[in-house]
């Protein structure tokens, strides 16, 4: 499987964006799918996930309210619509992919099977 993540780019504070992560090669639609971030001097850290039905979200406290996964299973696509962008959500965003591991949660920030290539979201104020 290989991901493929676009649609990051300039955007003024309070704004909003949607990231794509599109998967070739295979289905991915038994992958959870995490979006993460990292901003300079910062660990990189998981703000979306979904399970690899689509029924299960999950997002931190830090973006809770603000953006929203969805997969789409007959396009092998999965969205981060992120809105009221703030400077502290600049970063490089990535897509990640990842069978089911027994006793990991699926949004859990850990091994990945693969990784999109990251998009760079920059936020002015």
């Amino acid at each position: 499987v290989q991901l493929q993540a676009s649609g990051g780019g300039l955007v003024q504070a309070g704004g909003s964006v949607t990231l794509t992560c599109s998967a070739s090669g295979r289905t991915f639609e038994t992958y959870a799918v995490n979006w993460l971030r990292q901003a300079p001097g910062k660990e990189r850290e998981v703000v979306a996930a979904i399970n690899w039905d689509g029924d299960r979200t999950y997002y931190p406290d830090s973006v809770k309210g603000r953006f929203t996964i969805s997969r789409d299973k007959a396009k092998n696509t999965v969205f981060l619509q992120m809105g009221s962008l703030q400077p502290r959500d600049a970063a490089v965003y990535y897509c990640a992919a990842r069978t089911t591991i027994p006793g990991v949660a699926y949004w859990a920030n850990g091994k990945y099977d693969y990784w999109g290539q990251g998009t760079q979201v920059t936020v002015s104020s």
